[in-house]
């Protein structure tokens, strides 16, 4: 019955979010005629759109920390990684602060809406494969974000979790944070965990398991000074990401 219920509510869904990626697509093409700025703020309005498609399969998004945030502006925000959800997550409800992201090269080919904004939106298109051309990509980003006073995410995983467990430690790469840090050494850093999304996607939304619950924890901002460590600060994610899970899963009885 839970199998029934699932597909119940996701077919709805489906077709909603089938329709929204293809009108995305339209739309983006249009405003980028106009310029980067209608385009970005055109992609915000469309992911905070998707989170409340997301609503009809009782998927809820609950947020804390944001009050410590600026309402716009700059960040570096360091996460943990759970699934594509992760993106329209952190795009939509930091829609203010025009979140750019990290991405694997191979996103930006075949998928309406996703691929035009991970190409045209100024995020960074890595190949795992070839390091330098990796940290020149996140270096130009950083100096986007910098000269524009926006946000810029990192999951420095490198992988998604594929159920919702944090990375061990040796698995967070510094190199893309130090880069990223070099390039907008004005942006505070914001260790950042998300949990539940990895349930939504588990099936591919072939169905979405209903009534997921995701959580989003932004901690306290940590602010630049010249002596900065990029390693000290990227532990300092990790840990928080880790406490945080800890925390969630055990109020929960355990891992989701």
């Amino acid at each position: 019955m839970t199998k029934l219920r699932d597909w119940l509510f996701s077919i709805p869904l489906l077709v909603g979010f089938g329709l929204i990626m293809g009108l995305g697509e339209i739309a983006g093409r249009i405003t980028l005629l106009f310029g980067i700025e209608p385009y970005e703020r055109a992609m915000a309005s469309l992911q905070a759109a998707l989170i409340s498609l997301f609503r009809i399969a009782g998927v809820s998004v609950e947020i804390e920390g944001r009050d410590g945030l600026k309402e716009s502006g700059g960040y570096i925000f360091v996460s943990n990684h759970q699934s594509m959800f992760d993106i329209p997550i952190f795009g939509g409800i930091l829609r203010s602060h025009l979140p750019r992201f990290v991405a694997k090269k191979s996103l930006a080919k075949g998928i309406p809406t996703v691929s035009l904004y991970l190409k045209r939106g100024g995020n960074a298109l890595i190949d795992r494969g070839d390091r330098d051309q990796a940290l020149v990509e996140i270096a130009r980003m950083g100096a986007m974000c910098e000269e524009r006073d926006v946000g810029a995410v990192i999951f420095p995983e490198g992988t998604r979790s594929r159920d919702g467990s944090l990375g061990d430690r040796g698995n967070w790469k510094v190199s893309g944070l130090a880069a990223l840090m070099d390039s907008a050494p004005s942006l505070p850093i914001v260790p950042t965990v998300i949990d539940g999304s990895w349930i939504v996607f588990k099936h591919n939304m072939m169905p979405v398991p209903y009534g997921t619950d995701v959580r989003v924890r932004f901690g306290a901002p940590i602010e630049r000074h010249a002596d900065e460590d990029p390693a000290e600060i990227l532990e300092r994610c990790r840990v928080f990401a880790q406490a945080t899970l800890d925390e969630w899963h055990h109020d929960a009885g355990g891992p989701a």
